[in-house]
């Protein structure tokens, strides 16, 4: 049997060049995080779950909780190197196209340019790029929400429902927010007027989660469909497409406009 390997040796990771990297779980062979890197990067994770004190990020926890459950079921992680030797200017886009490619990952973040370059159907290629536009800054104050799909275009409500809930988001920023966008692939398929935000609680939010699965650290909002002027303005038929270049999502699903 193949001794289990813990880092690369100098001459190894020189070889190695930049790379991307899968974590496996062998308790069913589920690939549970994406990463790139050079030298022994790829060890990291499982070196950091020995640490106590991680940083305040639900998805961090979730990888780090992966791997601890692995090793106390008397197993190893499983690491694969999944490119290597790959060009400064590419890794990135390898790494995208990779964590496009496993739904379900511990990753806090997508890939670079997943939210408008990622997976989609030829419909959605369409509208991308046939879609009329948003190409002058808006005067008024933002607040984008990337929510990655889209169940319903034509139903407000349910956009509105899919959008609310839960984000990682700044209360002082968010209050201050004139309308809310819904974003898939950089195009806004929605337009709401944030009446409040909340913790998100059962309580607060009865028909989004459940006690178990509770998220304190993020908030959700209780709202409204924005008035039609505002709606066709950001929204239109079928959704518009973001040109301001600063008002694109990079990796953060969430994004400001106009709030300092």
């Amino acid at each position: 049997m193949n001794a289990k390997v813990t880092d690369f040796p100098e001459e190894v990771a020189r070889s190695v060049g930049n790379y991307v990297y899968r974590l496996i779980d062998p308790r069913n062979g589920e690939t549970f995080y994406v990463g790139k890197g050079r030298g022994n990067r790829v060890f990291q994770h499982v070196q950091a779950a020995d640490i106590e004190s991680l940083e305040d990020e639900d998805a961090v926890s979730l990888k780090m909780s992966r791997i601890r459950a692995i090793r106390g079921a008397g197993l190893n992680v499983i690491h694969v190197i999944h490119r290597h030797e790959i060009p400064d200017e590419a890794v990135n886009e390898v790494e995208a196209a990779l964590i496009d490619a496993f739904p379900g990952l511990s990753n806090i973040q997508g890939g670079h340019g997943s939210g408008s370059k990622g997976p989609m159907s030829a419909t959605e290629i369409m509208d991308k790029f046939a879609l009329p536009t948003i190409s002058e800054d808006p005067e008024e104050r933002l607040v984008l929400l990337n929510i990655n799909r889209l169940e319903g275009r034509h139903d407000r409500e349910a956009i509105l429902r899919q959008t609310q809930f839960a984000w990682r988001v700044s209360q002082s920023k968010v209050a201050s927010a004139d309308y809310v966008l819904a974003v898939v692939r950089g195009i806004v398929v929605g337009a709401f007027i944030a009446d409040e935000w909340l913790d998100a609680t059962h309580a607060n939010f009865p028909t989004h989660i459940s006690i178990e699965n509770e998220q304190p650290q993020r908030k959700g909002f209780r709202g409204r469909v924005a008035p039609e002027e505002a709606w066709q303005r950001f929204v239109g038929e079928r959704g518009r497409r973001i040109e301001v270049e600063a008002m694109k999502h990079v990796q953060n699903p969430v994004r400001y406009w106009n709030i300092a």
